[in-house]
């Protein structure tokens, strides 16, 4: 009878063993795929600062539209202080992840600025940092989709 019993506690022993490994079991996770980053569409000023310095009730921004398409083109609809000051073409620096944008004016050199792209309220955002011409002024734009 005691060997009966030193057999059940054995089984229970390594019962108990056996649900404790397999419930710390560590399963892999799979990293996701971050989908490409799509900016195509009309853009328009949302908030706008030079140097710290709320530009947005100061200057009249209604007007003004940056236009992304699908190809990589970009148009300027009634320019004001930009990155750039003609059409051209644009450039993620990771379609994924991108963290730089480089605007390429038509018969010009390529400008690349701090680029973000966040979800704000439910909607994308961009976030542009940028100096045209003076390195002492410094530009941010937060642009939202029409």
């Amino acid at each position: 009878m005691k060997r009966i019993f030193k057999q059940k506690q054995h089984f229970l022993l390594l019962t108990l063993i056996a649900l404790i490994w397999t419930s710390c079991k560590v399963d892999k996770v799979l990293p996701v795929n971050e989908s490409v980053k799509d900016i195509s569409g009309n853009w328009k000023v949302l908030k706008a600062s030079r140097n710290g310095t709320d530009l947005t009730t100061l200057v009249d921004f209604g007007q003004f539209r940056v236009k992304f398409d699908a190809q990589g083109n970009y148009t300027l609809v009634n320019p004001l202080p930009f990155v750039v000051n003609q059409d051209g073409n644009y450039k993620l620096d990771d379609p994924n992840y991108p963290f730089k944008i480089a605007f390429t004016p038509t018969g010009g050199q390529a400008v690349g600025i701090v680029f973000n792209y966040p979800i704000v309220g439910g909607a994308r955002q961009l976030n542009l940092t940028f100096s045209p011409g003076c390195s002492l002024n410094t530009y941010t734009y937060t642009l939202v989709k029409e």
